[in-house]
């Protein structure tokens, strides 16, 4: 309905006529157990002052029972989304009794019932705009308040919310739990999680500042929670923002919850975080799991000042919360945890996400023009998080460390329980710094696109051993970089001889180098921009790529060479000919994990029809290879036997040997533990490739029957390459209402796995007739996984084309969707061109 799509003008306008005071909510959750009953009791009573007659409340539920308006029943004015109320005094009591509906799509309350024991588990996910899913409210972020839950729930449920618990009431089926008032706080971050999970307590100290901290996750998954290495980090990081932010952690407990189904990695509830459980590892994890889930821990934790403490006054600066936490996450797991190479995995892996996002017709500023929720909605991406935290990172260079920690530390006490924009930020850091950052805001987060630097090498420099090279960029920005020369050093390896800081405004400036092997631009990783390796050190890279010690500046080139790939400047067979012949050694998990994911990327997407097979099979016998000779039970080994799946859904070549290591009458590689998921992926390999029956799954599934397990399950059912498997998993997207999240991804993932276009290609014209239907009849999270999963991978843009002019009045959110597709369609048909 159009009403529920909330526009910036109308939320500012509101926001001038009213003034929150406080919310108590009561959420009757008793009957959750029941699968029966879609929905839920929820009261609401706000307190605000009002300078207008009229306003709304926002709600989107079943239906509204009552409005009670400074003591008197009023008729029920209710559109679906929005409660009409109107006769206003100054000061004003409403309370609503509505009923809510429990969530399958991760948005509201999420409802979930554990196949390995019966139970079930809620938990809330708001953010941008889904508080009102769950109970009547002011739905944006600068209507802040002080909030009181009150959850009834069956009895020996854990029941959280922000605050900690202050009563508690048996009831004849079951307790009343009452929370503490929190300080004000956005409707978004609010947060309530119920169900029997399994919690682990412990503590922070910090001196004068003491904070309880708790860890739950599902009791079927209790035994794989490593609780205390979540703890350590969680007190790493404490630690650090106690040092650094000048301001005590402000919401009392800590908890951290994992949850099922999520759709996010996590959510900055504050004093009760939300994870995915994904970070919950079953088996077997690589180095680069643990470091990622750190970073998220951290990430998470930084908001608590970033955006919970200090919120933007609405969506357009969303990036004053999400680029400082995405800088802080890595600054904090460099500096303050075991994984000190936090800054290589953001150089190769983060910033590719927003190269990536930076580089589509539908890129935005870092201070993006956001109109309304649906285009809020789409705008947690690659600019307003990594492209952010990039340009923050060249900020702290150019303010100096000092000043930047200072602004901010003036920035929380000026801004407390309040709201800001970008002004208010660059007023305490021009302060501190005693820089005007005037016309660094407008060069850095009001403009779009990435700049591309290229070396162009003095003619005379290897003869003379010096001269007047160039740096050339387009489009012209203004950076600070370093340019690092690398040389062979005795024992053979590349190091850095010089290195030279630049700056850079005009399209060409010359530089003075040095004859080397090796030019690096960017080196250090101080500015964002795409760099393109000059042909020397190119050729320098192609032979000893392996012998560049630095992670970091092994990341950067690694970054380079698939820049120049995606734009179709390096061909694919190159690239994955130095992937095939140093990722083996590749000692960095980040680095690793990352070659793995682009070369079959790189296989499927840049090459030709005619040149794919034959690297299918190049790629599947290099992975192969590796997984036996990696070090028995090490993460590089893991990462290469899951990338041995992944290749062998396309190439069958190993059926018979996956399969033999599966049932345990063939060899696998010594030490490898054969977890569920990872078996799981041999499965969904084989299925994909006709090598597996629904026989060989539904026993999969009898030795793993959990909520992982029937999720690949599936998955698995969907890839099988037959006609009727795919027709009954593209009905299932489009009329099954009732899958979940996880398990609308799974058939989807199913649906397109494996090399069998052929298979789905007959359902091109019925995607594009469905889109409009899809947008309005399902939430925008269930939306989004469908008009992205299902965009077809055809060999012409002509359809979305002709769709495109079609629906030019179709809402602007799904618009820049199928742009966005459309865009990754037409780089995958321009590389394949060039690659032929």
């Amino acid at each position: 309905m159009a009403s529920a799509n909330l526009t910036r003008a109308e939320t500012a306008e509101r926001s001038r006529a009213v003034t929150v005071r406080s919310y108590r909510v009561d959420l009757d959750l008793r009957d959750a157990p029941d699968a029966g009953n879609p929905c839920f009791t929820t009261t609401t009573t706000v307190e605000f002052t009002a300078a207008a007659d009229a306003t709304w409340l926002d709600f989107l539920g079943s239906g509204v029972e009552s409005v009670v308006l400074n003591g008197e029943a009023v008729p029920v004015r209710y559109d679906g989304a929005r409660i009409t109320l109107s006769g206003l005094r100054e000061h004003n009591v409403v309370t609503v009794a509505a009923a809510a509906e429990y969530s399958r799509s991760g948005e509201g309350l999420h409802r979930y019932v554990d196949p390995a024991d019966g139970q079930t588990y809620l938990y809330t996910q708001y953010e941008p705009a889904d508080a009102r899913r769950v109970f009547a409210c002011f739905e944006q972020p600068d209507l802040k308040a002080p909030f009181t839950f009150v959850v009834s729930a069956p009895v020996g449920w854990q029941v959280l919310s922000n605050q900690a618990v202050v009563r508690e009431d048996s009831l004849t089926d079951g307790r009343r739990v009452e929370f503490a008032p929190t300080l004000p706080i956005s409707t978004y971050i609010t947060a309530v999680v119920a169900g029997p999970y399994h919690r682990v307590e412990s503590t922070w100290d910090g001196g004068d500042l003491t904070a309880p901290l708790g860890v739950l996750c599902r009791a079927s998954l209790a035994q794989y929670l490593d609780a205390d290495a979540i703890f350590e980090v969680t007190r790493q990081g404490m630690d650090f923002y106690a040092d650094h932010f000048g301001y005590p952690y402000p919401f009392g407990k800590y908890d951290q919850v994992f949850v099922p189904e999520y759709n996010l990695g996590a959510m900055e509830n504050p004093g009760c975080v939300t994870f995915t459980e994904a970070y919950v590892f079953r088996g077997a994890a690589t180095a680069a799991q643990y470091q990622a889930r750190a970073n998220t821990i951290l990430h998470e934790m930084a908001h608590m000042w970033f955006g919970d403490l200090v919120t933007m006054t609405w969506w357009d600066d969303l990036w004053l919360k999400e680029s400082f936490a995405d800088y802080m996450g890595s600054l904090v797991s460099a500096e303050a945890t075991e994984f000190t190479d936090a800054w290589v995995a953001f150089a190769n892996r983060r910033k590719a996400w927003a190269y990536l996002q930076d580089q589509l017709p539908t890129t935005h500023p870092i201070v993006a023009d956001i109109v309304d929720l649906e285009a809020a909605k789409l705008n947690f991406d690659g600019i307003t998080y990594a492209k952010g935290a990039s340009v923050l990172k060249q900020l702290v260079a150019y303010v100096g460390r000092d000043a930047f920690f200072e602004g901010a530390r003036r920035y929380f006490r000026r801004h407390a329980f309040g709201n800001t924009t970008l002004a208010d930020l660059l007023a305490e850091l021009s302060a501190t710094s005693g820089r005007d950052l005037s016309g660094w805001a407008r060069a850095w987060l009001q403009t779009t696109g990435v700049s591309t630097l290229t070396l162009e090498r003095a003619v005379a420099l290897e003869d003379a051993g010096e001269g007047r090279s160039a740096i050339v960029q387009t489009p012209a920005r203004p950076h600070r970089l370093a340019v690092g020369h690398y040389d062979f050093d005795e024992a053979g390896d590349l190091v850095c001889r010089q290195r030279v800081e630049v700056d850079l405004e005009a399209e060409r400036t010359p530089i003075e180098s040095v004859a080397a092997p090796l030019i690096l631009l960017n080196d250090a990783d101080l500015t964002y921009a795409k760099v393109r390796l000059d042909p020397r050190s190119l050729e320098t890279v192609e032979h000893s790529l392996d012998r560049v010690v630095d992670p970091l500046a092994r990341g950067l080139i690694w970054s380079a060479l698939w820049n120049a790939t995606r734009d179709s400047e390096l061909t694919a067979a190159r690239y994955l000919s130095m992937v095939r012949r140093f990722a083996v050694a590749e000692p960095n998990p980040a680095l690793l994990a990352a070659l793995l994911a682009n070369a079959p990327y790189a296989i499927e997407h840049y090459l030709p029809d005619a040149s794919r097979s034959r690297q299918r099979r190049i790629w599947l016998e290099a992975t192969w290879a590796a997984v036996f000779a990696a070090t028995p039970g090490s993460g590089e080994q893991l990462a290469w036997a899951r990338a041995v799946a992944a290749a062998a859904t396309v190439d069958d070549a190993h059926a018979a040997d996956l399969r033999a290591i599966l049932d345990g009458t063939g060899p696998a590689p010594r030490g490898l533990p054969l977890d569920p998921d990872l078996r799981w992926q041999m499965w969904t390999a084989l299925a994909a490739t006709g090598h597996a029956e629904p026989a060989d799954l539904d026993g999969e599934l009898a030795r793993d029957d959990t909520g992982s397990g029937r999720t690949a399950h599936l998955r698995a059912l969907a890839a099988r390459p037959l006609a009727p498997v795919k027709a009954q998993a593209w009905s299932a997207v489009f009329s099954d209402t009732a899958l979940s999240n996880e398990h609308l991804d799974a058939t989807i993932a199913g649906l397109r796995a494996g090399a069998h276009r052929d298979l789905i290609a007959p359902y091109d014209d019925d995607y594009f007739a469905a889109l409009r239907t899809v947008w309005s009849e399902r939430s925008i999270e269930i939306a989004r996984r469908i008009v992205v999963g299902l965009f077809p991978a055809g060999n012409t843009l002509g359809p979305c084309d002709r769709w495109l002019d079609a629906h030019a009045d179709a809402p602007a959110a799904l618009r820049r969707l199928v742009i966005e597709q459309r865009d990754h369609l037409a780089r995958d048909l321009r590389a394949q061109r060039y690659n032929g």
